[in-house]
């Protein structure tokens, strides 16, 4: 059993780990075994996740002054809480993959700036962009109108070229 300094820490450290969270999931957890929660824990850290089992009353405490307040009505049954450090789909790629193998593991909450998402967008929030993924297809969008500049710029040369050597091969092929 908890005593009050333990909760008020307890609360704290969700509190402060939420206030800078990207994204926030809550998943049923009931079913699982020590072993898979474990499993589940080694990949949420290696995937810059927050991963905490907390008591509703002390989740909806911590979860009350930040952007995740929206979930607090909807803290029921044991939960897991998955909060995104890194970037917005860090939490649900996580989540999403255990659930893959895991049936026990049911997503019952997302949340994402400040609004409560549809269990089911889990899939859509998963599936955004890392940072390097964006700042990549960033680069890629702001290089292909340059690089069709430079192609449009080199073509006159390289059809001059082209004639050239078809007049060439021609007066060589007539001799």
């Amino acid at each position: 059993m908890l005593n009050l300094e333990q909760k008020k820490a307890i609360v704290a450290e969700v509190a402060e780990v939420a206030s800078n969270a990207h994204s926030a999931i809550a998943a049923e957890y009931a079913g699982l075994t020590v072993e898979q929660m474990t499993n589940l824990r080694n990949a949420a850290r290696a995937g810059g996740v927050y991963l905490r089992v907390v008591r509703n009353t002390l989740a909806r405490r911590a979860l009350a002054d930040t952007e995740y307040a929206c979930m607090t009505d909807n803290l029921v049954g044991q939960l897991v809480l998955a909060f995104s450090l890194e970037d917005p789909g860090a939490a649900a790629r996580v989540i999403k993959d255990f659930a893959k193998e895991n049936e026990n593991l049911q997503v019952k909450l997302v949340a994402l700036g400040g609004k409560l998402l549809e269990p089911g967008d889990i899939t859509v929030l998963a599936n955004l962009p890392t940072y390097d993924q964006a700042v990549s297809l960033a680069m890629a969008v702001m290089k292909a109108p340059i690089e069709k500049f430079v192609r449009t710029l080199n073509e006159p040369h390289a059809k001059l070229v082209r004639t050239i050597a078809a007049v060439r091969d021609q007066k060589q092929a007539a001799a």
